[in-house]
């Protein structure tokens, strides 16, 4: 009888740890990038419409030292509290730039005057970022790397000429090893893990990470509840050397 309870005892806290851990992880509770992250000193946030209303000072108070904010989609979107929180975060004392989420339907170029007529230039401003990840049937049926580059390559020029400054170019694992590898190398990455820390192979280091999509911080009410965490490759002085 004895043996009985303790199997079901076993059987019971076996069945809470198989729905307790994903549950801490989706909400945060564990996240297992946090300790790694803690080894770089220079933390910062992305942010889009989907953190809602922004309290830059507040938020600018978290422990960090920059923020990329969602500027555009593809040729025709803007998102829609670009402006203001473009403005209000040049208050802050906060490094700040802007992203454009890459799509693969339309031309560089008119991608790239999306995000010129919507993201002034700013004195210090942090460069301009690309997002290159899948969106709707695009992972399941994908582009190919010939017809993406012709694109990727025009937006990146076009950007560049503008700005003054290389863009960087966000991927996940994924999208990075189908489209960026072995290639762009004078453009910094801007790489998604969030279960390790990303190794690339073709080039020496990354330069951002995003090990997080699940942390709160203060300063932000919007349908989102949680925000994106990041860091820099590199020292607090390679940070001044490199942006400040």
């Amino acid at each position: 009888m004895m043996k009985k309870r303790a199997v079901c005892t076993s059987l019971v806290f076996l069945a809470c740890l198989i729905f307790l851990i994903p549950a801490m992880l989706y909400f945060g509770v564990i996240q297992p990038n946090r300790m790694t992250a803690k080894q770089f000193p220079i933390h910062g946030v992305d942010v889009s419409s989907y953190q809602g209303e922004i309290d830059w000072g507040v938020l600018a108070e978290e422990g960090i030292s920059f923020a990329y904010i969602k500027a555009t989609e593809g040729s025709g979107f803007t998102d829609q509290r670009f402006a203001e929180n473009w403005k209000q975060a040049s208050e802050t004392g906060l490094k700040i730039g802007a992203y454009h989420f890459f799509s693969y339907d339309s031309s560089g170029k008119t991608q790239a005057e999306n995000f010129i007529r919507t993201v002034p230039k700013l004195p210090g401003m942090l460069p301009p970022v690309i997002d290159v990840e899948f969106y709707g049937d695009k992972e399941q049926n994908p582009p190919e790397r010939e017809d993406v580059d012709k694109l990727l390559k025009e937006l990146v020029g076009e950007l560049e000429a503008y700005y003054g400054m290389k863009p960087v170019l966000y991927a996940t694992e994924k999208s990075y090893r189908m489209y960026l590898k072995g290639d762009y190398q004078e453009c910094p990455i801007w790489i998604r893990d969030i279960w390790k820390r990303p190794v690339l192979h073709d080039r020496e280091h990354w330069t951002f990470w995003q090990y997080s999509s699940r942390e709160r911080l203060r300063g932000y009410q919007g349908k989102e509840e949680y925000i994106d965490k990041n860091v820099f490759y590199g020292t607090a002085e390679e940070w001044e050397q490199e942006f400040c």
